[in-house]
Formats: structure tokens, sequence, C-alpha cells
């Protein structure tokens, strides 16, 4: 199977072939026809799934088949991040196509957003807030919107956007293709999606379970351990790329801070950061020039970054939906990736829940070598571990030596 499948306009192609595409992920076989058949869609995909192209190839397709006309195609998005690789993904597959995006979010100056759209673009990559705000100042027009597609709706609910979701739909035709995809599916998304879709088909993929790519561990550890035992595990990988997720901004600065002192080459990403700040810390992450990432879940939604060998969650994430997401980020496109999650007492109900998710038991690791005997009230010491420079474990093969001892 390959994408020759769908009849697709061979500049896009050839998009698909210099993108380094070989076949169809399954959300893609199963939304492309959907999407090219014009009816509506709703998408429950894991992230990683690969369902950007899912949606961005048919609706380029479609422009590719009509004329053009400004602001055609609308994608919303909660973040910025997203909506900038997104953005780029369209770039990158329509690149020999006349078709023209952007991308509109806050955190930067909107003169350079108003003269793209003033040029002219067919495919509008943006987040609620700032959009509403240029449609307000006349710079952004949405009359001839022909697809939209709501792009991680649940996330746009948690982060307070359904509101500004539901006036751009009052905004835009009603005579309209729309694709709504969703990890999970609240009553409010389901309410949403009645609203705004007409007889949508469903397709579904992983639902509410991470990629089977994915290895996962527990290593239980006491709170003023954690970011030893952290140190220990960076000490023992030769991992291409490593993301680790803290529940806090203050947590991931602090954490990065203490891990390049130990010489690695780390960078974090949170919400105190400019967006040129963000925008530095992931192209650097992107092309390798820093190996490890500190982030927050917000500030890490719809990273893509395929090199990711390993995500490490420093904090157990406060909804098994957070922790699917989180793990996303490795094991994409059916490469092998590895979760490890630094467990407290205080942790044991999330574990339950994620087994029950899961239909497994998730297997708990004591790091072998680790002192665990180290008492509270001493600080926890970290002058034995001396960064990337210590000896490796030659039988690594580029993942953790974490092996230890199962339990």
């Amino acid at each position: 199977m390959n994408f020759n499948q769908f009849q697709l306009d061979s500049r896009i192609m050839s998009g698909i072939s210099q993108a380094g595409y070989a076949t169809p992920t399954p959300v893609q076989t199963a939304a492309i026809p959907v999407i090219l058949s014009g009816r509506d869609l709703i998408g429950t995909a894991q992230t990683g799934t690969g369902k950007t192209a899912a949606f961005v190839l048919p609706i380029m397709q479609q422009m590719l088949t009509g004329g053009r006309k400004r602001s055609r195609a609308l994608i919303l998005t909660p973040t910025r991040e997203l909506a900038e690789q997104i953005h780029q993904a369209i770039r990158e597959l329509g690149k020999g196509t006349p078709l023209r995006s952007a991308a509109i979010y806050g955190g930067v100056s909107a003169t350079p957003q108003i003269r793209q759209l003033h040029q002219g673009v067919e495919i509008l990559v943006a987040c609620p807030g700032r959009l509403l705000d240029l449609v307000e100042q006349g710079a952004a027009d949405l009359s001839q919107v022909r697809w939209l597609v709501l792009d991680e709706a649940d996330r746009m609910l948690d982060m307070g956007f359904l509101p500004s979701v539901q006036k751009i739909l009052r905004l835009i035709p009603g005579q309209r293709q729309t694709l709504l995809f969703s990890a999970t599916f609240p009553q409010e998304i389901e309410s949403l999606a009645k609203q705004a879709l007409h007889q949508p088909e469903r397709v579904s993929v992983g639902l509410s379970r991470p990629a089977h790519t994915v290895s996962h561990a527990l290593y239980p550890v006491a709170s003023h351990l954690k970011t030893s035992l952290l140190l220990s595990l960076l000490q023992r990988t030769d991992a291409g790329a490593v993301l680790i997720f803290t529940r806090t901004r203050h947590r991931a600065q602090r954490l990065a801070q203490q891990i390049g002192r130990k010489g690695y080459k780390v960078t974090s990403l949170h919400s105190d950061r400019s967006q040129s700040q963000r925008q530095a810390a992931l192209h650097g992450f992107k092309n390798g020039h820093y190996q490890i990432m500190v982030a927050t879940d917000i500030a890490a939604r719809g990273l893509d970054v395929e090199s990711i060998s390993h995500v490490i969650n420093y904090d157990m994430p406060d909804t098994a939906d957070a922790y699917i997401h989180r793990i996303g980020r490795t094991g994409r496109m059916q490469r092998k990736g590895d979760a490890f999650t630094l467990t407290t007492p205080d942790d044991l109900d999330m574990v339950k829940t994620l087994e029950k998710i899961m239909g497994q038991r998730l297997p708990q690791t004591l790091l072998k070598d680790f002192d665990y005997s180290q008492p509270a009230a001493v600080k926890a010491s970290v002058a034995a571990f001396s960064g990337p420079s210590a000896a490796r474990n030659p039988r690594s093969s580029g993942r953790f030596a974490g092996a230890g001892r199962r339990r």
C-alpha cells in the first residue's frame, strides 16, 4: 500500500516523496478517502500517527482542482508551536504547488502576519485568540473558508478556547467541509461536533492507548531523589534526543539548568520563555544542537521531532490523556521509543489508571547501583555524575542501559 492509491496531484506526490513518506499510516489510509469525498470527518488518533498529513494532503488536492481564493482553508490549533509545525508541514508537502500558507498566533508582532494575509494565502493555520483579533481589525477575511479543521479539539477545550472557536464558527460560511480531530471526547467536544459538523464520518485509530512501538517503564523513587535518579539515567544513555516533562514551568527551567551543569546540551520549553526563545529552542532541538529538552505539557503540545528516542516523565502527569500525549512524542511513524516515568507513592492511583487503559502491568525498574537509601534530610548529591563524558554501557545501543532489576 502506498500513496498512489489516493490519485493525488503529481506535485503533491513530489512533496510526499521529498518529505520521506513511504507508506500511509492507518489514520491517513482511513481519513484521506473520506476527506477527498467531501464528507465531514471526526478523527480520533494518537499523537504521532500522521494525522497532520491526513488532513493536509486531501485539502491541498481539492484546492488544486479548483480556483484559489483568499484563506480558503482554516486550521485551528490550541498552541502556537503546533500552528507553526502544521504550517511547516504544509510548506514541505506543498513545496511544488502554488498554494500559500500562513501561521497566525499570539506572542509575536502581528504586522508580518497581517502582511501575509494581505498578500493572500490559501491555507491559514491559526490559534483562535490572535485570529479573532485580526478579524476584528479587518485584517483577516473568513468569508471564503471552504475547509475548516479543528485540530486537537480536546486541548482547545482544556485551554479555554471553546467560546472563541464557537465565535469563529459563526463567522465562516455554513457551506463548508469540517474536520475535527481529538484524542478524547468529553461531552463538550461531542456538543461542538454536533454544532460544527454535518453527518460526519468517524475514523478512530488507537483510541486511548499509546502507540505499540513505545516501551514503558516505571522508576519508583522518593521525591527528594528524583533529580539524582534522572541524572543517573541520562548518564547511561547514548540516545539521540531526550524529551523530559515536568508539571510546572519553574521546575522545567530549574531542571534544565541542573542538567546543563553536568555538561549536557539542554534547552527548555515553557510559558515563561518568549516566542523567539521558544522557536530557537525548538529549532535547536530539531536539528540536534540540543540533545535534551525539558518541557511542560502545554508548551510541548504538538511537538514533532522524529529523532526523539526517549520521553522521561520527571513528574507523573495529572491525567491518563496527558500521559498518552507525552509519550506520543516518541515511537512515531513505526519507530521504536522508550517512555520512562519517575514515580512516587503519590502516583499510585494514576499508575493503576494507566494500567487499566493499557490493559497491562507497567514494569517497575530499580536502577542498578543507584543509592536509594539516602535520607530526605541529606541533600541528594549529584557530584558523582559526570555528565555525557562518563563511561557508558557499551551494550546500550542507543537506548537507556536501564537495565536494572525488574520487580
